[in-house]
């Protein structure tokens, strides 16, 4: 075990109820906070974690930029005491923060290297193009005592390609934990949440937990649902007003058929009261959701590598099904029909998935950021 330490950790929002990235946050200080003195400095919260709160105003009413920029002044201004804390690790862009953790696409690649170079440079005339672009500078600058962390291999390769004088980039990928819940537990919960959704036990349930469905792949779920027999039905977790629109607009004839939750703290129910996951993502940098799944036991259907970071680790039709198209419904509607809770394809990827849950882990993730952390501070005492 690594040398006590005090650490700061800054994210906007510290809760699993709020995302991936910020489920990233509270299952690494999990790990880290009993063998740490760990304060979290953010907007909002929701958790249970024995750490120390510091909380920033919300500025509300501001525009998406000016939180932003806000929101790093007062990380900066928080932290810049370096007797405080022994290591700052940020989830947020900002010139605050030893280690900083890039969950996204970076701006810099989005605007110059996903479009044309002259719409990325007049872009640059917003006011809004200009902050992102200078916290996301400032977060990922070299220097001694400073490491930047991707979580995923194409989150690295889109760093490198922005910011091709930036020094080494770690790769710490999210992490997992096989669930076991005892069998009478599991049926139970399993037969509670299903008469819940109006759910017979002989349908197929399928589960697509996001915050932002429609980006996630929704649409594209809805058409291939309609397409499928009428017992397979589908749950999303995490639904927001426009998903809701969508479903009411586009697809009223499958109301009966999609249950909308809003988000909550913990998804555990969910998985286990599903089939099959669904995660056509139109755009994750690596993607928290179809792992968990995999750790509750579920068959996982998700996006090639170039829309979904995780795919990078998993085998067509051997731990998981992946998708080259994203947008065609009738691949979705292949996949679902495949993993069939009833045919054998389906259990072979489960037990096959296992064994890559087993690869990834908290506790090996929270050592290799221990790593960091002494590292940091080596080269900090050595200035």
């Amino acid at each position: 075990m690594a040398e006590r330490l005090r650490i700061a950790l800054i994210t906007e929002r510290f809760g699993q109820k709020f995302g991936g990235a910020e489920a990233y946050a509270v299952h690494l200080l999990k790990q880290l906070a009993p063998h740490h003195d760990v304060t979290v400095i953010a907007r909002e919260f929701a958790h249970e974690l024995p750490v120390k709160e510091v909380h920033v105003n919300k500025c509300q009413g501001w525009p998406s930029w000016i939180r932003a920029l806000h929101f790093a002044y007062w990380s900066r201004r928080l932290t810049k005491n370096k007797t405080s804390y022994d290591v700052v690790h940020t989830h947020e862009m900002g010139p605050a923060g030893d280690i900083h953790v890039v969950h996204v696409v970076p701006v810099k690649f989005r605007r110059f290297h996903m479009q044309s170079r002259w719409r990325g440079i007049l872009s640059c005339l917003e006011p809004r193009t200009l902050a992102y672009l200078w916290l996301e500078a400032a977060s990922v600058r070299n220097g001694l005592g400073r490491q930047v962390v991707a979580v995923s291999p194409s989150v690295q390769t889109q760093l490198c390609t922005a910011y091709p004088k930036l020094d080494c980039i770690e790769i710490i990928p999210p992490g997992a934990q096989p669930v076991t819940v005892p069998l009478t537990t599991r049926t139970q919960l399993r037969a509670q949440f299903r008469a819940q959704f109006g759910w017979a036990q002989t349908d197929i349930g399928c589960l697509l937990v996001a915050r932002n469905p429609l980006r996630k792949g929704l649409a594209a779920v809805l058409q291939s649902l309609v397409e499928l027999p009428a017992h397979y039905k589908l749950a999303v977790v995490g639904a927001d007003a426009p998903a809701r629109q969508y479903l009411q607009h586009n697809h009223p004839e499958l109301l009966e058929r999609v249950t909308l939750l809003d988000p909550v703290t913990d998804v555990s129910p969910y998985y286990q009261c599903a089939d099959i996951y669904v995660h056509p993502t139109l755009r994750d940098s690596f993607g928290m959701a179809p792992l968990e799944a995999m750790a509750y036991g579920l068959p996982v259907v998700l996006s090639a590598a170039k829309y979904c970071g995780f795919a990078a680790f998993v085998q067509h039709q051997h731990d998981a099904w992946v998708l080259e198209d994203p947008h065609n419904a009738s691949a979705i509607k292949a996949a679902l029909l495949a993993l069939d809770p009833q045919q054998g394809l389906g259990m072979q990827i489960v037990q096959r998935s296992a064994d890559l849950v087993q690869a990834f882990s908290w506790e090996t993730v929270a050592k290799r950021y221990e790593a960091l952390y002494l590292a940091v501070v080596r080269e900090r005492n050595a200035i």
